[in-house]
């Protein structure tokens, strides 16, 4: 069952060659067995979902999901579960809500299995910063899955689950989908709504599925995406069905390639982009080569943007009206200082710092407003581009995954590898990372940006791509 994709399992349910109570249990005995292996989970509904998949006795073929298992990363609001950020900041919180997406995907028959391990509060590249501890890529157990949901993409990429949500506010959907050889999707921002994402940075942040297969993201994304009046940020528009242009030809197709970017990348990860990209000319693709001038600013400015909006996001935990609060404080100033100098970590402390520093008066000018100006030209340069292109290619990260405690002590080297990440979300386009191959038997993955609300587009350039190839569908020997 752990093989098989979406389409496939849903086929296996109405053909009865197997319940959603056994599909279900299959996929709590890989858990059971694996994850401490991985350590990717955060909160277990084992007895939640064996009860939910015994009410289902007739399979409903209206929609593609139903009786489909999922996991949550953890920092969505799911109703009466724990909902944690990873962080001992919200250990003991107990969301009485759902998040829109929980409510969309339930609605399409999905059974959730748990909550997925991530960077305390989506801050990090590598889930080193959960308060959980690390959780190990299953291709190398002594490497980091990612972040900051690598709990979300370690679970699809050792079978644990077929599908899983993520959160990506500078990469944290594509760079792990990278390191764990699995695909990812970053929706355009405004396409699925943000009710009920704990905010990091609030004109960065969105969600969107991880899963197996391109295809399958195209299914997830038809249940989650749509406009949410509870989201000031949901745009109004018509949602395509994605599934709808997935096995469009890409003749005509016109592909930008951003070079200058790439000049500096490592040899044997620029040979597998190019051979991605000649896979891609086979298909009937056209390669344009594409200037992003302003590109080498989109780090400097994300880390400037995003710890600016996390310090305002995270001013509400103050161990007053809920989450960790110091046991015994002299008086109510040292309340707050001990239940946020306890109650957050080390990466947390410093971005809250940082956006606290370039907020402040004296310096909002020169730093957050700088940057503000900048993220509009990075943003037209994307435009531009687009006059001429379908879409645009790019690695998804410079590297492959590095050892667990490799960058942890050296945050501007961490924050480096969303080099190739952050500036999509700067711009609020949508990006879709796939796997393209193997560099010591670690994943690489590409990515394929589109034009706002052009999800359809790059589904299906990266579905016509793994028709032709299977690297996403090889499993780590381990979790086989």
């Amino acid at each position: 069952m752990h093989n098989k994709n979406i389409k496939e399992i849903k086929q296996d349910l109405i053909n009865k060659k197997y319940s959603v109570k056994e599909l279900i249990q299959h996929f709590i005995d890989r858990i059971e067995k694996y994850d401490s292996k991985l350590n990717a989970m955060i909160t277990f509904c084992k007895q939640e979902a064996i009860d939910q998949s015994k009410l289902i006795t007739n399979i409903d073929t209206s929609t593609e999901l139903h009786g489909i298992p999922l996991i949550h990363k953890d920092v969505i609001c799911t109703k009466n579960v724990k909902t944690s950020c990873g962080s001992k900041m919200l250990d003991n919180f107990i969301s009485p809500y759902n998040a829109t997406i929980v409510d969309k995907m339930q609605n399409s028959g999905m059974i959730m299995l748990g909550k997925s391990n991530m960077d305390e509060f989506a801050m990090g590249s590598s889930t080193e910063n959960s308060f959980y501890g690390v959780t190990a890529n299953p291709w190398n157990l002594e490497c980091v899955s990612g972040g900051s949901s690598g709990g979300s993409a370690a679970l699809v990429a050792a079978r644990l689950i077929p599908a899983t949500t993520g959160t990506d506010t500078g990469g944290s959907i594509r760079q792990p989908a990278g390191f764990c050889g699995i695909s990812g999707i970053k929706p355009t921002y405004g396409r699925v709504s943000r009710f009920g994402l704990i905010a990091y940075a609030s004109s960065l942040d969105q969600a969107g599925p991880m899963a197996k297969s391109v295809e399958d993201l195209a299914y997830l994304l038809n249940s989650m995406a749509g406009y949410d009046p509870k989201d000031s940020t949901s745009i109004n528009i018509s949602v395509p069905n994605y599934l709808e242009n997935l096995d469009k030809k890409l003749k005509g197709k016109k592909l930008g390639l951003p070079v200058k970017l790439l000049s500096d990348l490592d040899s044997s990860i620029n040979q597998k982009i190019q051979q991605f990209i000649d896979e891609l000319k086979k298909l009937g693709a056209t390669i344009v080569e594409i200037d992003l001038p302003n590109a080498h600013l989109s780090v400097p400015t994300y880390y400037i943007v995003a710890p600016s909006e996390c310090s305002s996001n995270l001013a509400r935990f103050d161990g007053i009206r809920y989450g960790y609060r110091h046991p015994d404080p002299k008086n109510i100033t040292e309340q707050y200082i001990k239940s946020r100098g306890y109650g957050f970590g080390d990466e947390v402390k410093r971005r809250i710092m940082l956006g606290t520093y370039t907020l402040s008066a004296g310096y909002y000018d020169a730093y957050y407003l700088k940057a503000q100006k900048i993220r509009r030209i990075i943003r037209e340069d994307y435009q531009k581009a687009f006059e001429n292109v379908d879409a645009v290619i790019l690695p998804t990260t410079p590297t492959t995954a590095f050892k667990i405690g490799e960058k942890i002590d050296d945050p501007l080297s961490m924050y480096l590898s969303d080099i190739y990440t952050v500036g999509i979300n700067l711009a609020g386009l949508p990006a879709l990372s796939l796997p393209v191959g193997f560099i010591n038997e670690l994943p690489i993955g590409a990515q394929i940006i589109g034009k706002h609300f052009a999800e359809d587009t790059i589904l299906n350039i990266g579905h016509q791509y793994q028709l032709v190839t299977d690297w996403h569908k090889k499993i780590p020997e381990e979790f086989n």
